[in-house]
């Protein structure tokens, strides 16, 4: 139960750094949880992540690289990785859509502000969903639950997040510009590709 709850909470952390520029309170939440900034080790390094105000930090730093990674250089959608003319379908042909909506997931656009369901963030906050429901199923003792949505996760990594994800990230810790987004790529690769292999390993049992 541990290990799904740890797998789940890493989900939400990435999911949110991911999905939208950050605010005061989630800095806050980043600097002062020594367990989050074991995760981000360059960030802890960083000069001016003690130095500066957090307004500053956001406003000259922080953001304009989500910004730069998210809208200016980078495209984090699946449908751009694996559809050839390079679009991102918007509509309800995305390949992610019947999946949310079997498990009732809904996708809130106007918080997230992405124009697809496909976003990186998006597929990241389906698999905390997962994992949540998982971590129910262990706190009733369902295991038959439990063994179905640990097959539901591994499908929806092998069939979506895998194929093109690490392709956006490992760009992305190319391209990015301060610390904590070279630092969320790096861990967010590590833990899509470890996870799969614990998911299969816990399938195998």
């Amino acid at each position: 139960m541990q290990n799904t709850k740890a797998r789940s909470n890493i989900y939400a952390l990435i999911s949110r750094v991911l999905l939208q520029e950050l605010d005061e309170d989630m800095l806050n939440v980043i600097k002062n949880d020594e367990n989050i900034l074991d995760f981000f080790p360059t960030l802890k390094e960083w000069e001016l992540f003690d130095k500066e105000s957090n307004s500053k930090l956001l406003e000259e730093h922080l953001n304009p690289d989500f910004v730069n990674l998210s809208l200016l250089h980078l495209i984090p959608y699946e449908t751009f990785y694996t559809r050839e003319d390079q679009k991102i379908e918007t509509g309800g042909a995305n390949p992610v859509t019947d999946m949310y909506s079997a498990y009732n997931f809904m996708v809130d656009y106007e918080a997230a502000r992405t124009v697809s369901s496909d976003h990186i963030g998006i597929e990241l906050e389906f698999m905390h969903h997962l994992a949540e429901a998982e971590l129910k199923a262990l706190e009733d003792d369902n295991i038959e639950a439990v063994i179905e949505l640990r097959k539901v996760q591994q499908e929806f990594l092998n069939k979506h997040l895998l194929r093109w994800a690490p392709m956006y990230l490992i760009n992305a810790k190319y391209e990015a510009r301060t610390p904590l987004y070279y630092d969320v790529a790096d861990m967010a690769l590590e833990f899509i590709l470890s996870d799969n292999e614990y998911l299969a390993k816990e399938l195998s049992a």
